[in-house]
């Protein structure tokens, strides 16, 4: 029998999709380099998405913008929370087997801190001593105690001389801690520098719509950002704030332009300079030999009229090796505050 074919719907209205329906278009449209989002869902979660994302039809333009708009704004919200421990529980039931729901909450009743020295365990021995230089050498004195002897090592190494010796000879003539005291020690280590710790390393949702946007070609970005400032101000300025774009360019020092000219090929820096403004495009050529800076301005001239869509895209090439230098420590990317300033 032959199957029949019905035509699947457009959809323009975003009220009537389901949440794996809103997150289908999402990861659709940011594409296959954000794979990492596919790996933060379990197995369940995949197979809805996917399910939904093959039976999803034809999305307008303007339906996946609104949607775009609707999720970075609720990213930027500051609504409230509340964590308990029952609500904790009813969420991990949704996606985990009920006996280890079991044994992880049977955990958290536990005695406090019952994880901790696991947790410091996998602290960069740097960062923790760089916050136990401030205790009492007798507290140091338990921690290290507590913690994996490769890693107190490490630690007492990052440590400043005397107070370390200090620490040493604190554990050698340790008696037994008192378990109130060592409950103590555990509730402040997870009170003032674990939970700090999290905070530090929780990456802000705007930075990360900023690097989102910072793909877009220049059209998209534009309308992206002018649709949001209509629905949050707020949040549009501060991913535009965060945005590095290839006019930020101009805030690299002499030595960052002359490096990435080494690192950039010559034919994609023609192409990105016929769209740069003047006054890039004269840094550009005052850190260039005048031989260099005679025959890129020949290789322009000859390129002749170009489609807006590459000179973007080997600007965009330029940003992103600019990027990667400055992860290298090549070069340094200032963002255009005041702290960035460069003094002479």
């Amino acid at each position: 029998m032959a199957r029949t074919s019905s035509k699947r719907p457009v959809v323009d209205d975003i009220t009537k999709l389901s949440g794996a329906d809103k997150a289908a278009v999402i990861l659709l449209a940011l594409g296959e380099e954000h794979h990492q989002l596919w790996e933060m869902m379990d197995e369940e979660e995949i197979k809805e998405v996917s399910q939904a994302m093959s039976n999803l039809g034809n999305v307008t333009a303007s339906a996946v913008e609104k949607l775009i708009v609707e999720f970075v704004s609720q990213m930027s919200s500051t609504g409230a929370i509340m964590g308990s421990y029952d609500a904790t529980q009813r969420l991990l039931s949704r996606f985990l087997p009920e006996e280890k729901v079991e044994a992880m909450m049977e955990e958290i009743r536990g005695p406090a801190g019952r994880t901790m020295w696991d947790k410091l365990g996998n602290v960069n021995e740097g960062v923790l001593a760089n916050y136990l230089k401030n205790e009492y050498p007798q507290t140091v004195a338990v921690v290290l105690s507590k913690i994996k002897a490769d890693h107190a090592a490490r630690v007492l190494t990052a440590l400043p001389d005397d107070f370390s010796l200090e620490v040493v000879m604190r554990m050698l003539r340790m008696e037994p801690v008192q378990r109130d005291i060592m409950d103590e020690i555990e509730a402040t280590l997870r009170r003032e520098f674990m939970s700090n710790l999290a905070r530090t390393n929780k990456r802000d949702s705007h930075e990360m719509m900023a690097e989102i946007f910072n793909n877009f070609d220049r059209q998209t970005e534009n309308r992206f950002l002018a649709a949001l400032e209509e629905r949050n101000r707020e949040a549009s300025e501060r991913i535009r704030s965060l945005m590095f774009v290839f006019e930020d360019l101009q805030k690299l020092d002499p030595g960052g332009v002359q490096t990435l000219l080494r690192n950039v090929d010559k034919a994609q820096l023609a192409l990105a300079m016929k769209g740069a403004s003047e006054a890039l495009r004269d840094l550009f050529f005052s850190n260039m030999s005048e031989r260099a800076a005679k025959i890129l301005r020949e290789d322009m001239a000859a390129m002749g009229p170009v489609r807006l869509k590459d000179v973007e895209e080997a600007q965009q090439m330029m940003v992103n090796m600019a990027k990667d230098l400055a992860a290298k420590g090549e070069i340094m990317l200032a963002d255009g505050g005041a702290e960035d300033e460069l003094i002479y």
